[in-house]
């Protein structure tokens, strides 16, 4: 009896939704209505009634002049080596705490910390600082291999100094034992409600650092390891990697016991993240037992073994810890842990020293295929100081493409094999497209006078005053729109 009552309800409702989204739709057309004629007065107003068509390279090759001659390439009124775009903290909002806050925070210091370096550097300071704090025969100061007890390890402020940094394949051995885990009333990688209530806390922190990356401050840290074997939020052991310079850390990645997916992206081949038993440690012997009668007997099919957490409160571990190409590699006990990618900003050269700190016994440390030659004499074997490199001067004419680059201060390898692979194309050499290379100051000032050799040089580097940050690399984004608007527009791109 009910049923018809209910329908002719539902159908009341259906059409009183079908009026409400047609009055909407009314209203949207009425908007749209009055915007459309104002787009017309000024929106078009604006764009420029030429367009240029981007030839391909073969129809420049037939229909273009030559290519402007070489003595000519730089021309130092159009070609500017440091960008124009200025930070105004007085836009933002100072007292806010939120995340945005925090990351404009961020940038303001990064600017406040470029502008100086890079004052000093047009000053002629940092040529100084740079023959005064290192000697002309560096190569004798750098090891191939540095092997420590724990008792100098200790007696050193528990460092490890690497003086000439790391290399690819450069690899660092710690034999070392988990302490006991002790009680914490307000630790910092677990929330307590209470400031009474006790938390058992077993952790400790193996940290690459740059140790001579930066002045009076405390120094970066290039890769944070931190085995949280007990006191961690997730109440599981986890292994947790990160990066931080000036005290601003990045996005951590987390092991907590799982593999990585077979979707996510790999470092050398290796997963991020291997798995590891999360309860109980009897199903690990268990595995183990069945493996081995399991080649006993000789049987073909595979079998996985599943391996407990690699870090136990007072039993021995070798951790080895390896360069690759894409990023670090950690091995505990001979199997591959963890893998963590390397992050913009910092180079292998820039690790000078191993720190361990927190609930461990260090027991010896080894460092072997070091680099033997200092760091600072790289940028003269990558750069060829050849005129047949330098970019062409910006034309009078109309540019029909701008290119911007994200540069690295001390990427010269990579920014000659740019130079010399596709920047020769007759569009770039022809200045029908124009490219730059755009680079932050780097933490090492040394690195920063060689950049500004570079782009005094070549012509095609525009420095954007500010400290590089991974963080903070969509200043690099902004500069190249700045550049783009303020130097090209007049070109027409």
């Amino acid at each position: 009896m009910r049923k018809p009552k209910f329908d002719t309800f539902k159908s009341l409702s259906r059409r009183k939704s079908i009026q409400f989204l047609i009055i909407i739709a009314i209203l949207y057309l009425f908007l749209v209505s009055f915007e459309i004629p104002f787009l017309f007065r000024s929106g078009f107003a604006a764009v420029p009634s030429l367009s240029h068509e981007l030839n391909s390279e073969q129809d420049l090759v037939k229909n273009v002049s030559p290519v402007r001659p070489l003595e000519q390439s730089i021309s130092s009124k159009n070609n500017r080596i440091v960008s124009g775009l200025v930070f105004l903290d007085t836009l933002f909002d100072s007292s806010s705490e939120d995340s945005f806050s925090e990351l404009q925070k961020s940038a303001k210091d990064a600017w406040v910390v470029g502008k100086k370096y890079w004052e000093e550097l047009e000053s002629g300071k940092v040529l100084i600082f740079k023959e005064k704090n290192f000697p002309k025969n560096l190569s004798e100061t750098c090891k191939s291999s540095i092997s420590l007890t724990g008792l100098d390890f200790r007696r050193n402020g528990s460092i490890l100094v690497l003086p000439c940094g790391m290399t690819l394949g450069s690899h660092i051995t710690v034999v070392g034992q988990p302490n006991p885990a002790h009680v914490e009333y307000t630790p910092k990688i677990r929330l307590v409600q209470d400031e009474s209530q006790a938390v058992m806390v077993s952790q400790f922190m193996l940290e690459l650092q740059g140790l001579k990356t930066v002045d009076g401050e405390d120094p970066p840290r290039i890769l944070h390891l931190n085995p949280r074997l007990k006191g961690d939020w997730s109440g599981k052991p986890v292994i947790e990697q990160n990066t931080c310079y000036r005290m601003q850390w990045g996005s951590a990645l987390r092991c907590e016991g799982w593999r990585s997916r077979a979707d996510e992206e790999t470092v050398d081949g290796q997963v991020k993240c291997e798995k590891w038993i999360r309860d109980d440690d009897n199903h690990s012997e268990e595995s183990k037992t069945t493996w081995w009668l399991n080649r006993l007997i000789g049987r073909t099919k595979k079998v996985t073994v599943d391996w407990a957490f690699p870090f136990v409160e007072g039993k021995l571990f070798v951790l080895t810890l390896s360069a690759g190409l894409e990023g670090y590699h950690i091995n505990v006990d001979g199997r591959h842990i963890t893998s963590f990618p390397y992050r913009t900003g910092f180079t292998l050269e820039d690790a000078t020293g191993l720190s361990i700190i927190g609930d461990i016994q260090v027991h010896s440390l080894f460092a072997a295929s070091l680099p033997t030659t200092h760091p600072s004499f790289a940028p003269h074997q990558h750069l060829n100081m050849s005129s047949r490199w330098k970019a062409p001067s910006l034309p009078d004419g109309p540019v029909e493409l701008f290119i911007g680059i994200l540069s690295a201060g001390n990427h010269f390898a990579e920014r000659m094999a740019v130079r010399k692979s596709w920047m020769q194309s007759t569009l770039i050499r022809s200045s029908k497209v124009v490219a730059r290379f755009f680079v932050a100051l780097n933490v090492r000032k040394e690195v920063n006078v060689e950049l500004k050799k570079e782009a005094d040089f070549f012509g095609d580097v525009v420095i954007v005053p500010f400290m590089d940050s991974y963080d903070l690399v969509v200043l690099k984004t902004v500069a190249i729109c700045d550049y783009g608007v303020s130097v090209e527009i007049k070109n027409n791109i």
